[in-house]
């Protein structure tokens, strides 16, 4: 599987994310990803991926706007239109979406079609520009209030929206903060995974520094036919080579 360390919070040693998309290169990695863009060097990024010939597995819509508050719809279809024009020079790579807090007052089938309604429009710019969403759920040890947590509602947004360029990144480390069994939850549906991140229990460490069984982890992926890449998303606790060395130990990848 192609693994992608996350240049946000990885190669840290450098000062910028070019230098970081060089160093990932160096290391032997073919991709990487990183969050939001906007605050970025995004010229030299792309120099620096063209030097490289690295790949971006992921890249947040920026800024971050609610699926699920009709207030802030245009904003996100405008924040998805901006992110993909943006991110275009980057090899238009996938763009990482996230739900939004709930709406006070608001019945859970209300949050549902609203979050259906602000998909189907994003994911209609995504289809004219030939670029991947990733609906991400988090997690309610981060954010209390967060509406999408939950890997099976996700799912059912993906399929309620019904577009072949919205699909699903499943976070390892999200998905264990709300109990979830990860056969359970993705058993029959693995098709509409684009992307899964990983980082151990319970800090969100590499994987081999916690409480997770890395090798059913790995074995349920192949088990249930994934094929796609794996973003490490963790926060090292060793210097860089280091910590990709347990890494790739410990997923046997």
């Amino acid at each position: 599987m192609l693994l992608a360390p996350c240049i946000e919070w990885q190669f840290t040693e450098h000062a910028n994310l070019a230098d970081r998309v060089r160093a990932a290169a160096a290391a032997g990695y073919r991709a990487a990803e990183f969050h939001l863009w906007r605050d970025k060097d995004l010229p030299g990024i792309t120099a620096a991926l063209a030097e490289t010939g690295l790949g971006l597995t992921g890249v947040c819509v920026d800024p971050r706007r609610s699926i699920v508050d009709p207030a802030e719809r245009a904003e996100l279809v405008a924040a998805v239109r901006e992110t993909i024009a943006a991110t275009a020079p980057l090899g238009k790579p996938p763009l990482i979406v996230a739900s939004g807090f709930k709406v006070d007052g608001m019945s859970e089938a209300d949050h549902f079609a609203n979050a259906v309604a602000a998909l189907k429009e994003a994911a209609a710019l995504a289809e004219a520009a030939g670029v991947t969403l990733l609906l991400e759920p988090l997690n309610t040890r981060l954010f209390a209030a967060m509406y999408l947590v939950s890997t099976r509602l996700g799912l059912d947004l993906v399929e309620a929206v019904g577009s072949p360029n919205l699909r699903l990144l499943y976070d390892v480390w999200h998905s264990a903060c709300m109990g979830e069994d990860m056969a359970e939850v993705l058993a029959g549906r693995i098709h509409l995974v684009a992307h899964v991140q990983v980082a151990d229990m319970d800090d969100r460490h590499e994987p081999g520094t916690g409480t997770l069984d890395w090798g059913r982890i790995m074995q349920t992926l192949t088990d249930l036919g994934y094929t796609g890449g794996i973003g490490l998303e963790y926060f090292p606790t060793l210097p860089m080579d280091q910590s990709l060395q347990l890494t790739r130990a410990t997923l046997a990848v």
